[in-house]
């Protein structure tokens, strides 16, 4: 066993785990954060996409010892109490969802996107940005009209992008 010591959507923990444990299966079945989710065991899908010190990865792909010492973001660290976040607002009232398990990689993505390209973005550079990310249920037109959507809610937010980690 090793122990863990990093910060969950703004919380300490600290945890004895096992040195193979990946990072989102310590989020899902240690902490009880589901909102990550496991779609296809090669990294390929993103519905386990995290914000990693301010970087979007998929925690598929992280052990959890990787994270020692950082600040890990969910999806369920998004909200302020009952108040969404823009992104997450956004995936509702622009419909970017189906079956909802990819949302929560999209939405984490879609603000990575926001973080990199700024507020200003455009249908191709969403659609090229989100390589990486998987929906099957959709065409992904809605998904990226909401992160657009998403994008110029939060240009009108203060402190609504969370800094990129350099």
């Amino acid at each position: 066993m090793t122990a863990l010591s990093i910060t969950v959507n703004g919380r300490p923990v600290a945890a004895e785990i096992d040195p193979r444990t990946l990072l989102v299966q310590f989020l899902r079945d240690e902490l009880r954060l589901t909102g990550s989710h496991v779609g296809c065991d090669t990294s390929q899908c993103g519905a386990c996409t995290v914000h990693l010190d301010g970087r979007a990865v998929k925690s598929c792909t992280v052990l959890a010892v990787q994270a020692e010492g950082a600040q890990v973001l969910t999806v369920e660290g998004l909200a302020a109490g009952n108040t969404l976040h823009p992104m997450q607002e956004a995936f509702r009232e622009y419909h970017g969802l189906q079956c909802g398990f990819c949302t929560s990689g999209m939405i984490m993505a879609g603000i990575e996107i926001v973080n990199r390209h700024g507020f200003a973005l455009d249908e191709h550079t969403v659609r090229e940005a989100l390589e990486g990310n998987l929906c099957r249920c959709t065409g992904y037109h809605n998904i990226v009209l909401a992160i657009i959507g998403g994008a110029e809610a939060m240009a009108r937010q203060p402190g609504a992008a969370p800094a990129v980690a350099g």
